[in-house]
């Protein structure tokens, strides 16, 4: 017997049937994962001196170790009642459900209904609130059964109370999605689908791609802001909303028969495998250079870009002017035109001398300065940010000098503004 504390043991007690069970087993494992294993290997020597009967309580597939024994060959399988099955339907739960043992729930994708069931002890109680919580939010209402009772509580209740047995189980019923507190992503694709009905609304509804397009743009931005600022909680606000943006052109797709959120998904996981062989497949990376160097090579062929032109020509139009010639000349650089540190210098110093104030010669100026950048391991576009906070600041800082002497901006003679923007350059140091 699996454990000899459930109360269907009792009819083998009357009827006289010897029986062993686990429990000594299971109180000397350090967690679960070890008892399955000791457990399997006890069985499976046990059946190579003579015929065993391994007895679980409820379904047979409800039980870990059943499921591993009954892949056994020559094994034979009885099947149980199911005590989800048997918790769900006291908890008025019908149709289709979730169900998985209570040392699982941290290891299964939850969806409600859900019926947890092997609620055996108030500290698997506690494990198994706290993933629900994280999940569906502590106030989620719940079900405590234990044998024929059924009785509802919020989910934050599921560790308080009075006894806890094999018998036990905590069934949570699904929410309407109004009423609910925590969201999943299917219930986030279910509200940008209903703005986007018939009876959605009337401004989701006319959208396309070419009309939401800027905002991208700006959403990505706005978290990259968020992310500059280590603000948290914008991080979080931002970042939904730049999975709107992803969601809300796949949905316009989805309506035209292209594809679906679920393509998109899984195009996603095929890509992170595909471009991870050093991880999922055999190859070896040393350090992050030679994991870029794989992502690189598995990118390309990938992308069936069989030449280095094919890479630099891939480089998106729409990226800002210095981060898109950064790009390139990262990737020139793999195709035979790397250059040093000290060489892309004086093809800058070079650019320098050359300007001229013709758009020509400050665009030289502007890719030698990204050309420079790579090849120093800087990041030209986040450079350049930084730069022009400093100037924003010293500005400011500037003014309000000025200001604060009473004199005019525009009205200060040289060896004035030499002292004021000196004087705001200290208060303001990068």
């Amino acid at each position: 017997m699996r454990t000899a504390t459930h109360p269907s043991v009792d009819s083998l007690r009357e009827a006289d049937i010897p029986f062993e069970s686990l429990d000594a087993l299971y109180a000397s494992s350090r967690n679960y994962d070890t008892f399955v294993r000791k457990a399997v290997r006890l069985l499976a020597a046990a059946a190579k001196r003579g015929e065993v009967c391994y007895c679980a309580d409820g379904g047979t597939f409800e039980d870990r170790i059943a499921c591993i024994l009954a892949a056994r060959e020559g094994a034979k399988v009885y099947p149980g009642v199911s005590k989800s099955a048997a918790a769900a339907a006291r908890a008025g739960i019908g149709g289709h459900f979730g169900a998985v043992a209570a040392v699982d729930v941290d290891r299964t994708e939850l969806v409600r209904p859900l019926v947890v069931y092997d609620l055996a002890d108030r500290a698997l109680a506690v494990d198994v609130k706290l993933a629900l919580a994280e999940r569906f939010g502590d106030e989620a209402p719940a079900l405590f059964v234990c044998g024929e009772r059924a009785l509802r509580i919020p989910l934050y209740e599921a560790d308080r109370q009075p006894e806890y047995d094999m018998t036990c189980a905590l069934v949570l019923p699904d929410e309407p999605l109004l009423e609910k507190k925590k969201f999943d992503f299917e219930d986030f694709l279910t509200v940008m689908r209903r703005l986007r009905a018939p009876d959605g609304c009337p401004w989701d509804r006319v959208q396309t791609h070419e009309s939401i397009r800027i905002n991208a743009i700006e959403e990505a931005y706005e978290l990259v802001d968020a992310i500059d600022a280590d603000d948290p909680d914008k991080m979080c606000e931002e970042a939904g909303d730049v999975l709107m943006q992803a969601a809300f052109h796949t949905l316009i797709e989805e309506e035209r028969g292209h594809f679906t959120m679920n393509d998109v998904i899984t195009a996603l996981c095929r890509k992170l495998i595909d471009r991870h062989t050093h991880v999922f497949g055999g190859d070896r990376a040393a350090g992050a250079d030679g994991a870029l160097s794989v992502w690189d090579k598995n990118k390309m062929a990938e992308k069936h870009q069989t030449t280095f032109s094919d890479a630099v020509n891939d480089v998106p139009a729409v990226f800002p002017a210095l981060l898109r010639a950064q790009k390139i000349a990262k990737r020139t650089a793999k195709g035979g035109w790397k250059v040093s540190a000290e060489e892309a210098k004086a093809h800058l110093e070079k650019a320098l001398d050359a300007l001229s104030g013709d758009d020509a010669s400050l665009g030289k100026l502007l890719y030698a300065a990204a050309e420079y950048a790579y090849a120093t391991g800087t990041e030209a576009e986040q450079a350049l940010l930084d730069e022009v906070r400093v100037r924003q600041a010293r500005y400011t800082a500037f003014e309000a000098l000025v200001r604060a002497d009473g004199k005019d901006v525009n009205a200060l003679s040289e060896a004035e503004r030499a002292a004021y923007t000196e004087a705001a350059e200290r208060a303001c140091k990068p």
